[in-house]
C-alpha cells in the first residue's frame, strides 16, 4: 500500500499542498485558491485536486491561520473573564506603551473582553503562594449563575499570583463548570504559569476567546479526514515550530496562532542545511505579507515576546518571524506628499491584483512584476490567468501619470520600494541582532520571494540566494519537517550563585514528569521523546532575560552562567561579568520525534541548461528591455549552470536571473543564484 505524507498551507491567496511519496522519496505539489469565509472547503479542495486517497497517508501535517485570523478579525463566540477583585482592568491598562509613540491618534486596539464582560472575585494570594484572603465560593457562584444567563461560552479565570499558587483558580473553574457544564474555561496559572499579570492574563484570555473556534474548526476538519479514510491523528503545526494533535488544540488554542508563518522558518532551515549553509536568512514572501526569520549556526531565533496585534502579548515561546506588508498582492499608492509607497494595505485573494480580473483597480506588486515582463500569463500551474492589460491600466493610472514616469518605469519604480522595504526588514532581524547579513544566505520562497531574492541580496551584499524548486509551497513543506512539541515554564527567582542544584533539580524533574505525560497522551513511544532544558537569567537588577540551555549534573549551572555571559556579549555587545546573575525561569521543551520524509538527490548530469521553451523581453531598470530566455524548471538538468538574464518558470512560482548573476541548479533542492558582483568585485 502507497504511504503518503501530506502537509497543507493555508495561505492568504493560496493554500499549498506538499505530497510526498515514502516509497519513492519522491514529491509533489499542488495549490487551490484560499477560502477565507471557511479555510477547510480549500484544505479539501487541495486533497482533492492532488488526487489524494486519504487511505494511503500515513501523517497529515496542516498549518492553519484560524486562529491568527480571528485575533485579527476579533470574530468571537460570547466570552467572559473572571479575575481578582480590583484587576478588573488589567487587559484594558497594559503596559502603557503604544506601537508609534509619536501618534497622539493612533491607540492600541481593546481587550478581546469587554469590560461589561469582565467580572470579579472576593480572593488573594501573595507573591509567596500564600493565601491571604480565600476564595469567596459564595460570591464565585453568584457569578457563574450571572455568566449562565448570559450564555458565556468560553471563560477566562485570571487571579493574581495564581502562577505561586493555582488554588483558586483551580477551584474557580470547578465551581463554572458545576455551574455552565458546556462551557470552556481556561486557567491563567494552566496557560502560563509566569509572574506579570498583564502578559500572563492576556494570554490566557486570547486562549479562552480562541478555544470554540479553533477547536471546532480542527474537529471539523479531522472528522472530513476520518470520514475519507485517513487513519491517524491530524498534526497542527504551532508558533514555537512543533506540532500538536486535536487533543491538545483543544487546552491550548493560542499556540496555534501564527502557525503557519512558522513552517516557513522551519523549512528554510532544513533547506539551507541541505545546500551546506548554517548561517541563512528566509525570505518568504507570499501574497499578502513578507516574512523574515534568521537562521544562525543552523538554530532559529526563539522568542517570548510577540503578538498579532499590538498591545496585547502572547507568552509562549515562538520562532522569531518579522512580518511586514510586502507580497504579491500589496498595494503601490502614493502618499499625501507625493511619495511611492508599496503596502502594507494589500489587494488579499479578494478582489487581488488588478490582473486577477475580480474587480482590483489598483496596482500590486504582481501587477508590476506582470507590466515588467518577469510573470507570465498565469499562476499556479494555469489555475490563475493573468491580464497584463489591466495592470498596466492600473499602474498607468495610480502611478506612471501622476509621477510623469513611462510604465515600464513605474512599474520598475514600484518593485525597487517593495525590495527596499524587504531589504530594511532583513536588517533589523540579523544587524540589528548584531549578525552580519554578509556572512548569510538568503532563502527566497514564497509564491513571490523568487521574483526579488537576487535584488534584496544584492542590495544587502549576500552573495548567495537559494531558491527551493517549489518555492510557493515551501512552508506546506515545512509541516512535514516538524515533531510534536510542547514547552513548559515555571518561576525561579533567585541569584544564581546562592541557587541549590538539588533543589534546581527536583524543579526541572516535575516539568519533565508533565511534559512525558503530554507526550503520551499525544501517542508518542518514551523513546522517540526528547527534553530540553533551559533556564532564564539577568544581571542583577534588570527586568528583560536571556534564555540559555541547562544541562544536569555537577557544574550544569556553572556552564548555563557562562553560557548567559556569552550571550548576552552577543545580544548587546558588552558583558558584566562583575555583576551577579538572576535565575528568573525555567523551560523545557518536550519534543516527540516524527518521522522525517527522506527525500533522493538527483544525480548532476549536464552543466548545459538546455533548450529555453521560450524567449521574453523583460525590464531590468538601467539594463532596459533584455530578450531573456525562460526555462521549465523541470526540463532543467541538474548541476546545470547559466548566466542571467534569465527566467526560471515553475508549477507555482517564477525565479528571476537579473544580467549580473549567474544561477546553478544544484542536486534536487534548489536553484543558487550567485551575484558575481559581489563575489568577485
Amino acid at each position: 500500500m502507497t504511504q503518503l505524507r501530506v502537509a497543507v498551507d493555508v495561505g492568504g491567496t493560496f493554500t499549498d499542498v506538499c505530497i510526498f511519496d515514502e516509497d519513492t522519496k519522491t514529491m509533489r505539489v499542488t495549490k487551490v485558491p484560499s477560502t477565507p469565509h471557511d479555510p477547510m472547503i480549500a484544505v479539501m479542495n487541495g486533497v482533492e485536486r492532488g488526487e489524494i486517497n486519504l487511505s494511503d497517508v500515513s501523517l497529515f501535517s496542516h498549518g492553519t491561520t484560524v486562529a491568527t485570523n480571528a485575533l485579527i478579525t476579533r470574530k468571537f463566540p460570547a466570552a467572559a473573564l473572571v479575575t481578582t477583585k480590583g484587576f478588573r482592568d488589567v487587559i484594558e491598562i497594559r503596559d502603557g506603551t503604544k506601537d508609534d509613540l509619536w501618534d497622539a491618534y493612533n491607540d492600541v486596539s481593546g481587550p478581546y473582553i469587554r469590560r461589561r464582560d469582565r467580572f470579579e472575585v472576593s480572593e488573594r494570594i501573595d507573591f509567596s503562594g500564600r493565601t491571604v484572603t480565600p476564595l469567596d465560593e459564595e460570591e464565585a457562584r453568584r457569578v457563574a449563575a450571572l455568566l449562565k444567563r448570559r450564555g458565556a461560552k468560553t471563560i477566562a479565570v485570571c487571579f493574581l499570583n495564581s502562577y505561586a499558587n493555582p488554588a483558586h483558580e483551580t477551584r474557580m473553574r470547578e465551581i463554572l463548570e458545576e455551574e455552565i457544564p458546556d462551557a470552556t474555561v481556561s486557567t491563567s496559572a494552566e496557560i502560563l504559569p509566569e509572574i506579570f499579570e498583564y502578559d500572563r492574563f492576556n494570554t490566557a484570555v486570547a486562549n479562552a476567546v480562541l478555544a470554540p473556534l479553533v477547536s471546532g474548526y480542527v474537529n471539523r476538519l479531522a472528522t472530513h479526514l476520518k470520514d475519507g479514510g485517513y487513519a491517524g491523528d491530524l498534526l497542527l503545526l504551532h508558533s514555537g515550530g512543533g506540532s500538536m494533535t486535536p487533543r491538545m488544540v483543544e487546552k491550548y488554542p493560542v499556540r496555534l496562532a501564527a502557525s503557519g508563518i512558522a513552517a516557513g522558518a522551519i523549512s528554510a532551515k532544513h533547506i539551507a542545511q541541505q545546500c551546506g549553509y548554517e548561517n541563512a536568512v528566509s525570505l518568504d514572501m507570499g501574497g499578502t505579507s513578507t516574512d523574515i526569520a534568521l537562521i544562525a549556526d543552523g538554530e532559529l531565533r526563539i522568542t517570548k515576546e510577540w503578538q498579532v496585534e499590538y498591545g496585547h502579548p502572547i507568552i509562549f515561546p515562538s520562532i522569531e518571524v518579522l512580518t511586514i506588508g510586502a507580497g504579491g498582492g500589496s498595494l503601490a499608492h502614493i502618499d499625501i506628499a507625493g511619495s511611492l509607497r508599496n503596502g502594507p494595505q494589500s489587494a488579499g485573494a479578494d478582489p487581488g491584483p488588478a490582473c486577477y480580473s475580480m474587480g482590483g483597480d489598483q496596482p500590486t506588486n504582481t501587477d508590476a512584476n506582470v507590466v515588467l515582463g518577469r510573470l507570465g500569463t498565469s499562476l499556479a500551474g494555469g489555475a490563475k490567468s493573468l491580464d497584463k492589460r489591466l495592470s498596466a491600466e492600473a499602474i498607468t493610472r495610480f502611478i506612471a501619470e501622476p509621477l510623469n514616469l513611462e510604465l515600464a518605469e513605474a512599474a520598475h519604480a514600484i518593485v525597487a520600494v517593495a525590495n527596499a522595504n524587504m531589504a530594511d526588514a532583513v536588517r533589523l532581524i540579523s544587524i540589528r541582532r548584531g549578525y552580519d547579513p554578509r556572512d548569510f544566505a538568503l532563502l527566497a520562497f514564497g509564491g513571490a520571494g523568487a521574483l526579488h531574492g537576487a535584488d534584496v541580496a544584492r542590495e544587502l551584499n549576500i552573495p548567495v540566494v537559494i531558491v527551493p524548486p517549489n518555492p510557493g509551497v515551501t512552508s506546506a513543506m515545512g509541516c512535514l519537517l516538524v515533531d510534536i512539541r510542547h514547552d513548559l515554564s515555571q518561576m525561579y527567582t533567585g541569584l544564581a550563585a546562592n541557587a541549590d542544584a538539588d533543589d534546581l533539580e527536583a524543579s526541572f524533574t516535575a516539568l519533565e514528569s508533565e511534559a512525558s505525560a503530554r507526550l503520551r497522551h499525544e501517542g508518542v513511544a518514551d523513546e522517540n521523546a526528547l527534553l530540553q532544558r533551559q533556564v532564564s537569567m539577568r544581571y542583577l537588577g534588570q527586568w528583560r532575560s536571556l534564555s540559555v540551555p541547562m544541562g544536569s549534573g555537577e557544574g550544569a549551572l556553572k556552564q548555563a552562567i557562562t553560557a548567559f555571559h556569552e550571550q548576552y556579549e552577543r545580544e548587546f555587545a558588552f558583558r558584566q561579568d562583575g555583576t551577579p546573575v538572576e535565575i528568573y525561569q525555567l523551560h523545557l521543551a518536550a519534543i516527540g520525534k516524527t518521522p522525517k520524509p527522506s527525500f533522493r538527490p538527483h544525480a548532476r548530469t549536464s552543466t548545459h541548461p538546455g533548450t529555453p521553451i521560450d524567449t521574453h523581453p523583460v525590464y531590468f531598470g538601467a539594463d532596459g528591455w533584455l530578450d531573456t530566455p525562460v526555462y521549465d524548471r523541470d526540463t532543467i538538468p541538474a548541476g546545470a549552470r547559466f548566466r542571467g538574464p534569465a527566467i526560471i518558470n515553475q508549477l507555482d512560482s517564477t525565479t528571476v536571473v537579473p544580467p549580473y548573476t549567474h544561477a546553478e541548479i544544484d542536486e534536487w533542492l534548489n536553484i543558487r543564484i550567485h551575484l558575481e558582483e559581489i563575489l568577485h568585485g
